[in-house]
């Protein structure tokens, strides 16, 4: 699967710390090679997302036509308010 980020999750990457871009950036090529991603994802109750988890971070996202479009890239005690 091909991984694409929204305007809004970049900017959410770019703030984070080096540390941390460079953690999600590794597992989130991890999660794009494997033949069934979503199977290391969680669905969101009641909607079409799915969830990463890496670290204590949330990657919020959505699956179309074989691209990970990352919507949300936020701290666990925030990942689900506006959703």
């Amino acid at each position: 699967m091909k991984v694409e980020y929204t305007p809004t999750a970049t900017r959410q990457f770019l703030a984070l710390s080096r540390q941390d871009q460079k953690r999600i950036s590794i597992k989130m090529r991890f999660y794009a090679t494997q033949d069934d991603s979503l199977s290391f994802a969680k669905p969101l109750v009641g909607s079409p997302l799915y969830r990463f988890r890496i670290g204590d971070f949330r990657i919020i996202f959505e699956v179309v036509s074989k691209v990970i479009w990352i919507l949300k890239i936020v701290k666990r005690d925030q990942a689900y308010r506006d959703l």
